[in-house]
Parts: structure tokens; C-alpha cells; sequence
């Protein structure tokens, strides 16, 4: 019997990992898994020794408070490990995390993959001494990440980005917005999406609902939820954050995943709007792949922020802005982002029609650069790691 362990890090990467492992029990249908999961590779039957939610940390401030948990499932996590005796573990992002558990298990004969490299030509470029100490084979989800392991010692291998195979290269408005129940009645849609980690929605709600707020006497705005837990993280953090409930009697809506849909709900929300009004991170990338113009905004605490400004190679936070190397979307940061700039700036797009028109160009060739048949790829190369770490045995 083969083994696989995987360990994935927040809702897009569980997305990602379970594309591929369902490929993958095609070409291995003998395969066991697992991990750390979310429900998605629960459904497909991975055994989840841990949820994905354990290790939903950003920044430095968020990680130190929760560095005790951290690492007792660090701790669980390889022991079960050693008991399971994988010869293969995949990584899916969650650099800070995985590539210690990488590290250990390589050290133990374990053949480690990365799915997702880690962002080392936009900050910490130190890492790279740990990941080739952790890392076996590293696949890339943008182009031009492979030419950054020539001469370390990592095999890596360009496969597409996962998210891309996923997205409509024409996305259908109508129906999504019919999916929504949003109103046939000419007026726009915005989707807000501050952020699915606690520590993103305690430090953007004031300015992204704020705007929210003012943005409903202009156009339907909805906020997508990935879960129950995240209405119940929305609701009870609006009794410490007064703007989220004013946000909601305003006609702001927050819409759940349906229990009876594979597609996430942020993307039939992003199908169905104008404009995104969006917190740094994977989404900004979704939202480019659904060819939405978008305001970007985000906020961390302070020490955080000193911190990764210091650390930074490049100014830039936003994916599209990073991969297509200039400022298509406009980004507010830190003090920047407040309810007024954000809400100004959703205005700019809606009554420039002709700015957005030509920001769809440049998105649906990013598109096309990134959609490559990620899970195929993905899979194809962990069954012939499987192979190999199975004919060493």
C-alpha cells in the first residue's frame, strides 16, 4: 500500500491539494492519504489528523499567539508521521510551517514536495538556504520561479497555477449574479472580501466594511463566507466592530457556501460583480483570473508591518501587480487603507468603463500564461515520486 502525507494551510491551498489527489487515486487508486486537511480532502477521503484551520495564521503577531498549538501539531503531526511511514510528503504552501516539518521528514529518508514556492523573490530571500535544506522537489505555480533554484540543489518544475485550470476564461456574469439572487435591475455589484483568517478580518473590517457601507447607495455589495464558521467569525466579531452590523442594515449580504456545491462561493461572487474590493493575498490572483478590476487593501499589525517592510524585495503586494510588473490595480496598505480610499477608489473603476475594458486584456493573458492543467501535472509528478521512493524501498 502506498502512503502520502499532505499538509495544506488555509481554505486555497485544501482547494488546490484535492484537485490534484482526486488525478492522483485515478493514476494510484491504491493510494492512502494523510494530513492536514480542510474539508474538501476530507470529502475525497484523506485522513485528516489535524484541520487546515490549525495552522491559519498571518503575520508575526498572529503566529506568536498561537506558537504553543503551532507547534503541538507540529510535534502530533510527525509523530503520526513516523508511525504512518509515508515515502512521500507533499507540502502545499504554508512555507513557515511545512518546510520544518519538510526538513525533519527528508531527514528520515521521506522524499519531500512543495507545492507553491515560497515567495522568496518578494521577501525573505534567506529562505532559500532552508528550502534546499527541506526540499526535494519544488513545483512552481508562476513561470518564472523555476530559474530562481538553478545551481541549489532543488529540482523544480513549472506547473501552472491550480486556480487558473479552475476559472472560466469567460466567466458568466448573469448567472452568477441569478445564482446570488442579486437583483436584475442595472445596478453594479461589488464583492468584498477582507479576508478569511481572523487576524485579516479584525484589522481590515474597519476600513473594508466601512466602505461597504457607503458603497450600497451605489450598487449591490455582497461579501462571500466560505462556511458557517466564517458567518459565526463575522458575527461575533461585529459586537467588538460596530461597522460590520451597519454594514449589514445597510443592505451589505453575506452569502454562505452552498452545501451542495464543489464551486467555492468567493468565486461565484466574483463572477457575479463589476468591482473587488480585496485583502492581499490568493484571492487578488482570483479575482484577476475572473477578469475583475479591484482595490486592494490590507492591514497587520503594526510590529508585522516594520517587520515584512524591512524584509521586502519588492513593493508590490497585490499578485497581478507583481506578475504583470506594474500597478494595474491600485493597492492601499497600513495607514492607506482606510473606508474613504477604498470606497473612492471602487467608485474610480465603476464610472470608468474604459479603464476596466483594457485591464481585461492584460488579465486574460495572465490567464492564459498560468492555466497549464495544474492538476495533472501535479498529480503525474507525485505518482512517479511515489514510484521512485516505492522501487528504493
Amino acid at each position: 500500500m502506498r502512503r502520502l502525507v499532505a499538509v495544506t494551510g488555509e481554505a486555497s491551498g485544501d482547494l488546490i491539494a484535492a484537485d490534484a489527489m482526486k488525478t492522483l487515486r485515478l493514476l494510484s487508486p491504491e493510494l492512502e492519504l494523510a494530513g492536514i486537511g480542510g474539508p474538501r480532502l476530507s470529502a475525497i477521503g484523506m485522513e485528516c489528523w489535524f484541520s487546515s484551520h490549525d495552522l491559519a495564521v498571518r503575520g508575526y503577531v498572529e503566529a506568536l499567539s498561537k506558537l504553543v498549538h503551532i507547534l503541538a501539531v507540529r510535534y502530533w503531526l510527525l509523530e503520526y508521521a513516523n508511525k504512518w511511514q509515508p515515502r512521500v510528503f507533499l507540502g502545499v504552501d504554508a512555507p513557515d510551517f511545512n518546510l520544518g516539518v519538510e526538513a525533519r521528514l527528508r531527514g528520515r529518508g521521506v522524499r519531500t514536495v512543495h507545492l507553491i514556492s515560497p515567495s522568496i523573490w518578494a521577501w525573505r530571500p534567506e529562505r532559500i538556504r532552508k528550502i534546499q535544506q527541506a526540499v526535494d522537489h519544488m513545483l512552481c505555480i508562476f513561470p518564472f520561479e523555476t530559474d530562481i533554484y538553478n545551481g541549489t540543489g532543488v529540482q523544480a518544475t513549472y506547473v501552472g497555477h491550480p486556480i487558473a485550470d479552475l476559472i472560466a476564461e469567460s466567466p458568466d456574469r448573469k448567472a452568477a449574479r441569478a445564482a446570488l439572487g442579486v437583483p436584475d435591475d442595472g445596478r453594479p455589484v461589488v464583492a468584498v472580501m477582507p479576508g478569511s483568517r481572523i487576524g485579516e478580518l479584525q484589522h481590515n473590517s474597519q476600513a473594508f466594511f466601512g466602505a461597504a457601507m457607503a458603497l450600497t447607495a451605489r450598487a449591490h455589495v455582497v461579501v462571500p463566507a466560505a462556511s458557517q464558521a466564517m458567518t459565526g467569525l463575522l458575527n461575533r466579531l461585529s459586537r467588538r466592530r460596530p461597522v460590520i452590523q451597519a454594514a449589514r442594515e445597510a443592505g451589505v449580504r453575506w452569502i454562505e457556501q452552498p452545501l451542495d456545491s464543489e464551486t467555492p462561493i468567493s468565486h461565484t461572487v466574483l463572477a457575479a460583480c463589476d468591482v473587488a474590493l480585496v485583502a492581499s493575498g490568493t484571492a487578488t490572483l482570483e479575482a484577476a483570473l475572473f477578469k475583475r478590476p479591484m482595490v486592494i487593501g490590507y492591514r497587520v499589525p503594526d510590529l508585522t508591518y516594520r517587520l515584512m517592510k524591512r524584509r521586502a524585495v519588492i513593493s508590490m503586494i497585490g499578485l497581478p501587480n507583481i506578475l504583470l510588473k506594474e500597478q494595474v490595480v491600485p493597492e492601499f496598505i497600513q495607514d492607506q487603507c482606510n473606508a474613504k480610499a477604498l470606497e473612492d477608489s471602487v467608485l474610480a473603476w465603476l464610472d470608468q468603463p474604459q479603464k476596466s475594458a483594457a485591464l481585461i486584456e492584460r488579465f486574460s493573458g495572465l490567464h492564459q500564461s498560468l492555466r497549464q492543467g495544474a492538476a495533472h501535472r501535479i498529480a503525474d509528478i507525485l505518482a512517479s515520486e511515489l514510484d521512485h521512493a516505492y522501487r528504493g524501498r
